[in-house]
C-alpha cells in the first residue's frame, strides 16, 4: 500500500494547505498543522505537487488565507478538498497591473 500524500497547514487561520505530492482525484491526503495535529481529507480533483487544497468551504469573494495572510479572493465557490489555484482565485500577490494603475 502506498504512503498517503501529505499536506501542511502553515497557520491556524489558513483555509488552504500545501500538498507535498501529486494527488489524484479521490485520494486521501493527511494534513498536518504546526501543533502536530492531523486530519485526513479526500481531494475532489487532481492536485499538482506544491499546489493548495481547500480545508473548508470558501465562498465567492471570500479571502483565501495561507501563512495567516490573504493571498487571494475566491472567484468561484470552492469546496473542501478542492484544488485551489488560478482557476478559482484571483491572486493579490505579484500583480504588476496594480502598480501600473497606482494600486498596492
Amino acid at each position: 500500500m502506498a504512503d498517503m500524500a501529505k499536506a501542511i497547514k502553515n497557520h491556524e487561520s489558513d483555509n488552504v494547505a500545501t500538498v507535498f505530492d501529486v494527488v489524484r482525484a479521490g485520494a486521501d491526503v493527511k494534513v498536518f498543522d504546526k501543533k502536530g495535529n492531523t486530519v485526513v481529507m479526500k481531494v475532489s480533483n487532481d492536485i499538482p505537487y506544491g499546489h493548495k487544497v481547500a480545508l473548508a468551504a470558501i465562498a465567492v469573494g471570500e479571502q483565501v488565507t495561507k501563512y495567516g495572510e490573504e493571498i487571494g479572493v475566491a472567484t468561484k465557490a470552492i469546496r473542501p478538498g478542492e484544488h485551489v489555484h488560478i482557476h478559482n482565485i484571483d491572486s493579490i500577490r505579484g500583480r504588476g497591473d496594480w502598480s501600473a494603475k497606482g494600486g498596492k
